[in-house]
């Protein structure tokens, strides 16, 4: 089962680091974030990735031509430095497509652009480059797998914003204000379960959410997953220190995946 990772974006919510780094590349401790997303998915036993870029595209291709797992894992080092033995590894099994779909596409046209390398799998998997979560991957699936008559399910999660909803009543009386993330309000978590029937409802140049989503809706195709566990976008420098804070504790929420059985855990770090 193959994983879609929209890398394209120009990230302009982040444009103090993403002048110089497309935004699925900005660090997170000493990897990218993409590299978290991507072993996210590895923990689960997904590691057939289909990458969709765009913007800087050079910045993606190079770390992963150039990725040495001796830098980013512990090691013995032989033979006067001619022999190297990895204590961990991460990237060694996975298998990485890289396609241009270019600079301005809209995701659901990026969708589009990576058919032909899915292999025409029944169901495939798919996400943004710039948020992490918990959610149990497998459940996500097993719950599209029990509705043959869905085309897709997509993680529905609270927002974290620190911005308030106001109820008002009339024109100026306000009958509420509180915090958005208590607001029982749920939005698109970004994480994707597909079939491959939802190339059915994208058009050319079309939009994923609004407009391909829109139209399975209407014939009710579409599922949620509602998940009160970990999410955290990164859209914001204030969200990438917060996610580095979670990072620096050793043990990140995103790093030990809920339904992840313990063994299983232990085989993928």
């Amino acid at each position: 089962m193959k994983v879609v990772l929209f890398c394209g974006g120009l990230g302009l919510r982040m444009r103090e680091e993403s002048t110089r780094l497309p935004k699925p590349m900005i660090p997170l401790g000493d990897r990218p974030i993409l590299w978290h997303i991507m072993k996210y998915y590895s923990d689960f036993g997904f590691r057939d990735f289909v990458l969709c870029l765009g913007y800087k595209p050079e910045a993606i291709k190079d770390y992963f031509l150039n990725y040495n797992e001796a830098l980013s894992n512990d090691f013995v080092l032989r033979d006067g430095g001619k022999t190297i033995e990895l204590l961990g590894t991460d990237t060694h099994d996975w298998s990485m497509t890289f396609v241009n779909t270019g600079l301005t596409s809209s995701i659901g046209e990026r969708l589009r652009r990576v058919r032909p390398y899915l292999d025409g799998d029944e169901i495939f998997l798919a996400t943004y480059g710039d948020g992490l979560t918990d959610a149990p991957l497998q459940d996500m699936i097993d719950t599209l797998v029990a509705n043959p008559d869905k085309a897709a399910l997509f993680l529905c999660v609270h927002p974290t914003s620190q911005f308030h909803v106001v109820s008002l009543e009339g024109d100026h009386r306000v009958a509420a204000i509180r915090d958005v993330g208590k607001a029982d309000l749920w939005i698109n978590g970004g994480f994707f379960v597909f079939r491959k029937t939802v190339f059915d409802y994208l058009e050319p140049g079309g939009d994923l959410v609004e407009e391909a989503f829109g139209r399975m809706i209407a014939e009710d195709r579409v599922m949620a997953y509602p998940y009160e566990g970990f999410w955290a976008p990164m859209d914001t420098l204030k969200d990438k220190q917060n996610l580095e804070t979670l990072l620096e504790s050793g043990t990140p929420p995103w790093s030990r995946p809920a339904g992840l059985k313990t063994d299983e855990a232990s085989a993928a770090s």
